[in-house]
């Protein structure tokens, strides 16, 4: 949730019963901007989703469900998604006497869960916000323009959290460190790390470039560059140097093959093996 760095309570004639926050400042959440990011940025923003989702279902008041879980109620911070509009939240799970008073209804899906002998629907809470993340977020963020290695991953995520069967789509929040080292992990497995060693030849054009004749980058760290490869139909292979430019950022030549490697003892050359 957003960070709250302070509050005021003024009691007056004029405004009675007025509580004052000061909060850190996000980015209002534009479906169609995210959807023209980087996947690595999307990955990231439903990283940050899925652990809200996991602090709601634990918190220390209970399970707690947001009535109005839309994206207007969200903000960008930092590349983190952090919800802004608690208005609508609440810790009351249904009551029931049957499971048939169990009966959640969304637009394209319709979900019954069971009743509990305590005459309480069993995890409404976490379903809800759990189906609406689905809908709203998982569905449009996570299988677009992803890296095919993770598709079959992500697939059963993502299915995992439209479908509310016998089995608990909270182990799926559980695992958030997993995934995350995971989809980290079989990206870099895209890439054969060939250390000291360099590729003097296949060049290409691309813009902006520190070099008229070839493609040369800076980047931030090796998952900019391979987000940078990947993003070039034309890229197989990447040559990190020891070289950065004067904000610090390390330069990389990227290029379109790596039939010719010879040995360098200041540069790391990353090979593309997956297409």
């Amino acid at each position: 949730c957003f960070q709250l760095y302070g509050y005021c309570y003024q009691d007056s004639n004029d405004i009675p019963d007025t509580l004052t926050t000061i909060t850190e400042l996000g980015s209002p959440l534009e479906m169609i901007q995210l959807l023209q990011t980087s996947w690595e940025d999307r990955f990231r923003i439903c990283l940050s989703l899925v652990r809200l989702l996991h602090y709601l279902a634990h918190s220390p008041l209970g399970s707690v469900t947001l009535l109005d879980f839309r994206p207007r109620q969200f903000v960008i911070v930092d590349g983190e998604l952090k919800v802004t509009d608690l208005d609508d939240a609440s810790i009351e799970e249904s009551s029931c006497t049957s499971n048939s008073d169990c009966f959640m209804e969304f637009p394209a899906r319709n979900f019954t869960l069971p009743c509990s002998v305590e005459g309480r629907c069993q995890s409404m809470n976490e379903k809800r916000n759990l189906y609406n993340a689905y809908r709203f977020f998982f569905t449009y963020l996570l299988p677009h323009s992803a890296p095919s290695s993770l598709r079959p991953l992500l697939d059963k995520i993502v299915n995992a959290t439209g479908n509310h069967n016998k089995r608990s789509n909270a182990k799926y929040l559980q695992f958030t460190g997993a995934f995350k080292m995971i989809a980290l992990l079989w990206l870099f497995a895209e890439y054969r790390r060939v250390p000291e060693a360099f590729i003097p030849d296949e060049n290409y054009r691309c813009w902006p470039s520190y070099h008229h004749k070839g493609c040369l980058l800076s980047v931030f760290d090796v998952n900019e560059a391979i987000e940078i490869c990947d993003s070039y139909s034309q890229c197989k292979a990447f040559v990190l140097t020891n070289q950065t430019t004067w904000t610090g950022r390390q330069l990389v030549f990227f290029k379109m093959a790596a039939n010719h490697i010879v040995p360098d003892p200041d540069k790391i050359t990353y090979v593309k093996v997956t297409d």
